[in-house]
């Protein structure tokens, strides 16, 4: 009896790091993959509309990026 509770404590233990270090693993492969947006990738989408965007309009798709997220 006493032993089945110590498996299933032990059991839980390994899980949840084991879960931990595979969750980490996961979102830095896809952090790599996907970066997240920064301030240097909207001007260049900007200026590849053709707009030259200033500091304030750069600021405001920051704020609203950073809103929906």
């Amino acid at each position: 009896m006493l032993g089945n509770i110590l498996w299933c404590v032990i059991g839980l233990i390994v899980g949840l790091v084991a879960g931990f270090f595979g969750a980490r693993a996961f979102m830095k492969k896809y952090l790599k993959k996907n970066p997240p947006i920064n301030e240097k990738m909207i001007k260049i989408m900007m200026q590849q509309m053709g707009r030259t965007p200033s500091q304030k309009q750069i600021n405001q798709m920051m704020k609203a990026m950073n809103k929906v997220q």
